[in-house]
């Protein structure tokens, strides 16, 4: 009920949004990114930023491309104590995500008061709750004209996207969930963050949120790159406000299909990623195990931590162009890492996601066609019955490690 309320108001409220022009995002503007050896800056001029108005506040997005046809739009959400920038543009920048990219709209969300730059919000602020930032996502679809996106969050913007797709299922088409941690603090771990509040400072809580122990005392100059960059590229308030609302999240209600009545769930494709050494395994596997075995899938990334999309970006974008692949959507993409050799087919186009991360397991390495094309138009959802005909029946979820 609560659910269906808070869809009722977010729809009434699109009628009576007011949305800002869009601003070009030129080089030259946060310096402290660009001279960063860690985060790669954004070198098109076509990024555009946009503050939209929501039911909610403020949001800020930055977009490149149109729609294009019928395909959705790639739609991201960073993780407490980053914002876009931080926490994808390695991911995005790699030269094989490009080829990617290239063919589809991708729009960056930022948390409200998490963008470079980004105003400190009055004393009394009441943030969004984690019900209401998945609540503004439905004016960013609306003022750009999306049919359906396809998700791809960290951490905290996880759960914001997945409890997007549970109030608005029709708006997604698929979802990647980086480190999701889909329970809510116990007393316990409420009073553990209320004494790590009073003896560390906010950029070392964000730090063992992101990292494990193991990487926190290893990995140093990573590390100490995210520390300097957390502590001066995002309002402290402001970070302040979104850590807290996110440690007050609830549990996220969902179920696997059959265990209670009326169990709900995530009904589109979901792939599941974690390190194997991150922090957040724990609730990624918690996650897997409520979620409908037949569209999901469950990736674990060898050699990765906290942060898999900027240590193993490579690793990620083969199983994210399998993903695509298992959804219909990419039918050829060139492999860049080889350049002689024959080249193999490429998976077939209708594979479900788990029988193509069955692929990813067995040959990393195999290349694909040197043909580079996307379907132009291809049916709303690709479903899982027609997905397996070929395939056979596919009644767990894959787990792989790569």
């Amino acid at each position: 009920l609560a659910g269906l309320l808070l869809q009722e108001m977010t729809m009434a409220g699109l009628h009576e949004l007011r949305f800002t022009e869009e601003k070009p995002l030129l080089r030259g503007q946060d310096a402290e990114l660009e001279n960063s050896d860690v985060f790669l800056s954004t070198v098109d001029t076509d990024w555009k930023e946009h503050d939209i108005e929501t039911p909610y506040g403020l949001l800020h997005v930055v977009i490149r491309g149109s729609p294009k046809g019928n395909r959705p739009a790639i739609l991201t959400y960073h993780d407490v104590g980053l914002n876009h920038k931080l926490c994808f543009n390695t991911f995005f920048n790699y030269e094989d995500m490009q080829e990617i990219t290239k063919h589809f709209v991708v729009c960056h969300v930022d948390a409200p008061g998490q963008q470079a730059g980004a105003s400190q919000f009055p004393q009394g602020y009441q943030y969004p709750s984690m019900d209401q930032l998945a609540a503004m996502l439905p004016s960013v679809v609306q003022h750009f004209g999306f049919k359906y996106v396809i998700g791809i969050g960290v951490g905290a913007g996880a759960y914001v996207l997945a409890k997007f797709a549970l109030i608005f299922p029709d708006l997604v088409e698929g979802l990647v969930l980086m480190n999701i941690d889909p329970n809510g603090k116990g007393w316990i771990d409420w009073a553990a963050a209320k004494l790590s509040g009073l003896t560390s400072t906010l950029p070392d809580i964000v730090l063992s949120h992101l990292f494990s122990q193991e990487e926190l005392m290893n990995n140093t100059e990573l590390v100490q790159s995210y520390r300097q960059q957390i502590g001066s590229v995002v309002n402290q308030f402001n970070l302040q406000l979104f850590l807290n609302m996110y440690n007050g999240r609830r549990d996220l209600d969902i179920n696997r299909p059959g265990t209670v009545p009326n169990a709900k769930t995530l009904r589109c494709p979901v792939m599941l990623v974690v390190g194997d050494n991150a922090p957040a395994e724990e609730g990624v596997v918690e996650c897997n195990s409520k979620l409908d075995p037949t569209n999901t899938t469950f990736l674990k990334m060898a050699d990765s931590g906290g942060l898999p999309q900027v240590t193993q970006p490579g690793k990620l974008t083969e199983a994210f162009k399998y993903f695509l692949q298992g959804m219909g959507y990419i039918t050829h993409l060139k492999d860049r890492r080889l350049s002689g050799g024959t080249a193999r087919p490429s998976l077939c186009a209708r594979a479900v996601p788990s029988a193509s991360m069955t692929r990813l397991a067995r040959s990393r390495t195999a290349s694909l066609t040197s043909a580079s094309s996307v379907e132009g138009t291809r049916p709303r959802a690709c479903t899982h019955s027609e997905s397996t005909e070929a395939m056979g029946q596919i009644n767990h979820t894959m787990e792989v490690s790569c």
